[in-house]
């Protein structure tokens, strides 16, 4: 399918976009997607925008370009710090990337936390981070319009810019996208003095919880614009079910709050170009499509069926994912005529029990850890794709499951009830199954009826294969969003 043209008839926008991770370069879940491909989107608009996240040891430095000179970063009590900076361009395309270095902060094995759990410094790690980012504008003489922040490890970047860098970033907008209210960035009252705002915002409308810092409690008080990457979440984080205990901070601040589903880059996740798959293949010849499931089936030692359905999991295994909801009902999934795959890594008693099935039951592979080459193996040689997730933002697996004919079987919340119809089966339209009830047997009979649909009625699924791939979920719609969502933050801080 034909790539849309991005188009935009106003002023160039310059826009300092700071994120955690970054696809390729640092991942965990789906900010890291977003921040690496929303930003070539933006820039194809005709912005001027600049990405900063933290140089994690496992990037390579020698992979990337070291700027002359430390970087000063003001950490209140604690002192003055230093950083060093590096620089390179997002994959494809022009966009600068600044990789803020300091080895006590960032010279670990994860991201934000080991086998141990959480690190115990994270609020300084990411207050150093955010500040950082603020300082190297600075250095760069780069003037932001936007400063777009991503998540609670960035969100005291609103703050910061009306308070200790008033007289820099007085002039900017600051728009903040929620990914997952669930990781909020929670730590002790004394914070306030390394971040030097002044204790008058230590209050219960803007940082204060439960006598403790929540720092994105003070990004979304004092954000220009809050967005989230799906219009369902940003009305389910509303409320007690999803909100996480903001869900009132949250509707006070509704009037700035605009959901953007997320996009997928189309030149990454698309059959008709993916070299990771074995045959590749397009919604008007999916005889690859075959060819990638014997492949599929080979990988994972099972038998060589075409006349069974696949079902692939990619994913966490994590409650969010609706591990759990899995987990109780494999067996008798399993009992069926199906085969299913699973790749993923997470909590330690998923890992041991998913491992324990897989050994008892031969129609069940399973790749404890993560891989991009198998992600997408797994994608192209499934017939169906499994999401029963408590709850999903926006999610990216079912749209990129949308683009290879792999047809979702989903729970109905967040980015998954925007993205699939369900399957209407006297009209015969949809794009998928998806089931609403948190149950196990919500998900078993939703399973039990795409299986059936699949043997009793091929035609109906390869029109819903055929309907699926046609479906457009690019960033181009995202990137003109968010540029609204620039626009109106603009000129809601120049009133």
């Amino acid at each position: 399918m034909a790539k849309k043209k991005l188009e935009s008839t106003n002023e160039a926008l310059n826009i300092l976009f700071v994120a955690a991770e970054v696809v390729p370069f640092a991942k965990t879940g789906g900010l890291a997607d977003v921040a690496g491909a929303l930003p070539k989107a933006i820039r194809a608009l005709g912005h001027n925008i600049i990405v900063v996240m933290p140089r994690y040891y496992k990037i390579d430095p020698s992979t990337l370009t070291k700027m002359e000179g430390p970087l000063s970063v003001p950490m209140g009590v604690m002192g003055e710090f230093w950083a060093g900076v590096y620089v390179s361009t997002l994959p494809n395309s022009d966009v600068p990337i600044y990789f803020i270095d300091h080895e006590e902060y960032f010279g670990r094995s994860g991201l934000y936390e080991d086998h141990g759990g959480g690190y115990e410094d994270n609020d300084n790690r990411f207050i150093f981070f955010s500040k950082a980012a603020l300082q190297l504008c600075k250095k760069l003489h780069f003037t932001p319009d936007i400063i777009h922040t991503n998540d609670w490890h960035a969100a005291a970047i609103p703050l910061l810019t009306k308070t200790r860098f008033i007289h820099d970033f007085a002039h900017a907008a600051n728009v903040l996208t929620i990914h997952n209210l669930q990781h909020q960035g929670n730590f002790y009252r004394g914070l306030v003095d390394v971040m030097e705002v002044g204790w008058s915002h230590f209050n219960q409308n803007e940082l204060e919880s439960f006598d403790r810092v929540n720092i994105l409690k003070g990004g979304i008080y004092h954000a220009d614009a809050v967005t989230t990457v799906s219009k369902k979440y940003a009305q389910e984080i509303q409320t007690s079910e999803f909100g996480f205990g903001l869900e009132s901070h949250i509707r006070g601040h509704s009037h700035k709050l605009v959901g953007i589903l997320n996009g997928v880059d189309y030149d990454e996740w698309n059959p008709s170009l993916d070299n990771f798959i074995a045959k590749k293949y397009d919604v008007d010849d999916m005889a690859g499509k075959l060819v990638c499931k014997r492949d599929i089936q080979k990988h994972f030692n099972l038998e060589l069926r075409y006349d069974v359905p696949v079902i692939g999991f990619v994913g966490r295994f994590a409650e969010q994912k609706g591990i759990g909801l899995l987990a109780g009902v494999i067996n008798g999934l399993l009992d069926l005529d199906v085969q299913i795959i699973m790749l993923g890594t997470g909590e330690k008693w998923a890992e041991g029990f998913f491992s324990h099935v897989a050994h008892h039951r031969k129609n069940f592979g399973l790749h404890v850890g993560y891989s991009d080459a198998l992600a997408h193996k797994i994608e192209a040689g499934s017939d169906m794709f499994l999401m029963p997730s408590l709850f999903e933002p926006c999610g990216l697996n079912q749209i990129y499951s949308l683009r290879y004919g792999t047809l979702p079987i989903v729970r109905g919340t967040g980015g998954l009830d925007d993205t699939i119809v369900n399957f209407d089966e006297q009209h015969e339209h949809g794009n998928g199954f998806k089931f609403y009830d948190a149950s196990h047997e919500a998900l078993y009979y939703t399973v039990l009826w795409a299986v059936r649909i699949y043997h009793e009625d091929k035609k109906a699924f390869e029109d819903m294969q055929k309907t699926a791939m046609q479906g457009h979920f690019g960033w181009d719609d995202a990137a003109l969003g968010y540029e609204e969502v620039y626009r109106n933050a603009l000129a809601t801080k120049r009133k």
